[in-house]
């Protein structure tokens, strides 16, 4: 499902413009972003959190160049589902 699909169920369902729900998906997608990019998670309940997960330090190794090479450690974005959505998708059939 793309970001269309999103702004074409929503607009179904509610009866709204398309540009109206487009502009409001747009502004959630930039909210969620913004706030996750300060370090700040976002707590959805029923749905899920969007949080900053840190990676600690580590070694890999460059196999083309047969070098060991050093991953520093950052921080990267993540969705952890909540439990009766998660649930929900593990019933699937």
């Amino acid at each position: 499902m793309t970001k269309a699909d999103i702004v074409n169920n929503v607009a179904k369902e509610t009866g709204l413009e398309k540009l109206a729900v487009q502009s409001v998906v747009e502004s959630f997608m930039d909210t969620v972003k913004c706030s996750m990019i300060k370090g700040n998670n976002v707590y959805i309940r029923g749905f899920g959190s969007f949080i900053v997960k840190q990676r600690s330090q580590k070694t890999a190794r460059n196999i083309s160049k047969n070098k060991t090479i050093t991953i520093a450690a950052h921080k990267i974005p993540a969705f952890k589902p909540s439990k009766s959505f998660a649930d929900q998708v593990k019933n699937l059939k």
